[in-house]
């Protein structure tokens, strides 16, 4: 029987990437959304809220959205914020990852 595992994908390598292809610049300030995944809870959700308003005061929170997995071990929050630079995102994502609760910010 033929390994088609090998061939299946063999298309990934024939795949060429344009390295010269930047990525979109942002103009700001805007609206930017932030999804962070992190474990289920009151916890979580204080944390975001902290985090969000340090580098974001006042921050619309009539547009946060929380969204619970199928079991219940994890949530999606997902803010909008107005980003006014680099500095302010990297900080704020940077802010959120550290802390164990967050799994992935996005």
């Amino acid at each position: 029987m033929k390994n088609q595992g090998s061939s299946k994908y063999s298309f990934i390598e024939d795949l060429k990437i344009d390295k010269s292809q930047k990525a979109p610049k942002i103009e700001y300030p805007c609206e930017y959304p932030i999804k962070i995944l992190g474990d289920f809870g009151d916890e979580l959700q204080a944390l975001v809220m902290a985090v969000v308003e340090k580098y974001s005061p006042g921050f619309d929170r009539s547009k946060i959205k929380v969204r619970d997995s199928k079991n219940g071990n994890f949530q999606a929050i997902t803010v909008v914020i107005t980003a006014t630079g680099v500095d302010q995102l990297q900080n704020l994502f940077d802010n959120l990852k550290i802390n164990p609760l967050v799994k992935i910010v996005l």
